[in-house]
């Protein structure tokens, strides 16, 4: 790749996850910002997932748009800007971008100044390409504010001085990957843009920018990844493949060294003469724990009937439901229903005690849970009533005056469950639904779901109101299996999003099949199902997405047969 670079006259540098670490106090914000999608009117101006470049882009839109958080990979490896993820959800629209950086900008107040070095030795290169007879930039969609106040911070402040010029995002209309940024930085060092000028940066979004500024582009792998996801982001982005890629600064030193081998007046001096020594580059992010649960597939029992949840696990109904329980709850302590949460004790980890002590001290759920989006009313009552079936009754009876203010809207939990519906049913498998959810609710919804409904894709639908008692009981799946002539057993498969839907299904004797749709890590597994004495279920296998799933049904047909 030196063989075709121009020795730079100009580098310009991005400035988080190139220069420095601010990874925390990023993702905090983002954390922050993304709750708020709701109220800045901005969940419609997500991407459709066919509109994605990726089928990371459309996981991504996938996870923000039902749990308006980051997919829990992103902030596992702590690799991509809220540039990159904003490029992502948001496509080509400016004014939703606009948006998002505004409020995003707001969140980052709060945390900014958490800043640190991306490597060490970073000054010590930057002062040996001063020597060399570059002129350095940053060129960030960092606001001035937060950089000023990072530029004399970070290494005890002494970088201040080594940068020719620094360009923010309010120094220009728009953000990157607009070239308006670096082009900007050029026309302040009176350097025309080219093969000359460079740009060090190390998101997609970067060399995209450094293409339609016409100059040299870098990218900076400080991240740590493999040259497989490289070369998939690249594919996936052919217009961001880069000019060079190096994992540090001092390849980036080497890179250099290689150049003025063949052009030995490329710079002032020798490289080798003003090198430092050499420092360890960014050390990879740890690991994330996924999720595996999957047995060997051949102690599967291949299944004849195939019943499903309904809320996220089939659909999305997240807004409705969570809206409907934030009316309820205040209403517990006039309906007798704070007396009746279980003592801490009794609770199946630390973190549901402390949403029981938080419900009854202040009649809400816990921000955290809000935040997170992941568990279900059923689950919530769950952990606020455990056996007491009486208060989880009444409980849902409230839940049910309240969601129906909120109810009718309702999408499909991945974009082509449908055509799943359809293709199971074209192997020969039966299927039903079993929801807690009331039959005025889950028709309207099942009617609406899609725009054209699937009230034709099931053999069997059983809905909380249809039986005495609700899941976790088994008292719906037995009914859904006596509708349909089949007796209770394992070939008999009951996919579902929740604890109560695993507890369920082990107590008619079913398979359980996690539906996996909030990405909890391996560890929050074991936390869910801990396989204790009190709280003895576990899922039989852990799927993530449908996909996954599909797998799994025709790898187990096939071994049947």
């Amino acid at each position: 790749m030196t063989a075709s670079l121009t020795p730079p006259n100009v580098i310009l540098l991005d400035w988080h996850g190139t220069l420095v670490d601010t990874h925390d106090a990023m993702f905090s914000a983002m954390e922050d910002m993304l709750p708020q999608l709701e109220e800045l009117d901005l969940v419609s101006s997500l991407l459709g997932e066919d509109e994605c470049n990726s089928a990371e882009d459309a996981k991504l839109v996938r996870y923000i748009r039902l749990f308006r958080r980051l997919h829990p990979r992103i902030l596992a490896e702590r690799r991509v800007s809220r540039t990159d993820i904003f490029n992502a959800i948001f496509g080509d629209n400016r004014d939703a971008k606009a948006k998002a950086h505004q409020c995003y900008n707001a969140c980052y107040r709060k945390y900014f100044g958490q800043v640190k070095p991306l490597q060490d030795g970073i000054y010590q290169y930057l002062t040996s390409l001063k020597t060399l007879g570059i002129r350095l930039g940053v060129a960030t969609n960092r606001n001035r504010e937060f950089l000023e106040k990072e530029l004399s911070i970070v290494d005890g402040g002494r970088w201040v001085g080594l940068f020719d010029v620094t360009i923010c995002a309010g120094d220009v209309t728009e953000y990157k990957p607009d070239p308006e940024i670096l082009l900007l930085s050029l026309a302040e060092l009176a350097e025309a843009p080219g093969g000359a000028s460079w740009y060090i940066g190390d998101s997609y979004v970067d060399m995209v920018t450094g293409r339609n500024a016409g100059v040299t582009r870098v990218f900076f792998n400080g991240g740590q990844v493999e040259d497989e996801w490289l070369n998939r982001t690249f594919a996936a982005y052919p217009d961001a493949t880069p000019d060079a890629v190096i994992n540090d600064f001092e390849g980036l030193m080497n890179l250099l060294e290689r150049i003025q081998r063949k052009m030995p007046s490329a710079f002032h001096l020798p490289v080798a003469e003003v090198r430092p020594p050499a420092f360890a580059g960014p050390q990879a992010p740890p690991e994330r724990v996924e999720p595996d649960w999957h047995p060997a597939v051949a102690e599967l029992t291949p299944p004849t009937l195939i019943l499903f949840d309904w809320h996220a696990t089939l659909v999305d109904t997240l807004d409705a439901m969570y809206h409907a329980v934030d009316d309820m709850l205040p209403e517990f302590q006039q309906l007798g229903l704070m007396d009746k949460l279980i003592p801490p004790e009794h609770s199946r980890s630390p973190e549901d005690a402390r949403l029981v002590e938080y419900v009854r001290a202040y009649a809400q759920l816990h921000p955290k849970v809000k935040a997170d989006r992941k568990i279900s009313r059923t689950d919530i009552f769950e952990v606020l009533f455990g056996d007491n079936q009486q208060a989880k009754q009444q409980a849902h009876k409230v839940f049910n005056h309240h969601y129906r203010k909120h109810y009718g809207n309702v999408a499909p939990f991945e974009p082509r469950v449908k055509e799943l519906l359809v293709a199971l049913r074209g192997l020969g498998l039966k299927t039903g639904v079993i929801t807690n959810r009331d039959r005025e609710f889950f028709e309207h919804e099942l009617a609406a779901v899609d725009g054209v409904g699937w009230t034709d894709l099931f053999d069997t639908q059983v809905c909380g109101d249809d039986t005495p008692q609700r899941k976790p009981h088994p008292d719906q799946l037995f009914q859904a299996a006596s509708e349909l002539k089949a007796a209770p057993g394992p070939d008999v498969w009951y996919v579902g999003d929740s604890t109560t839907d695993v507890i369920a299904a082990k107590r008619a004797g079913m398979t359980a099949v996690f539906f996996n749709g909030a990405l909890w890590d391996l560890p929050w597994l074991h936390r869910i199902f801990p396989g204790t004495e009190r709280h003895p279920f576990q899922p039989d296998v852990v799927v993530n997405d449908f996909s996954e799933f599909w797998a799994l049904v025709l790898t187990c047909l096939h071994l049947r047969k």
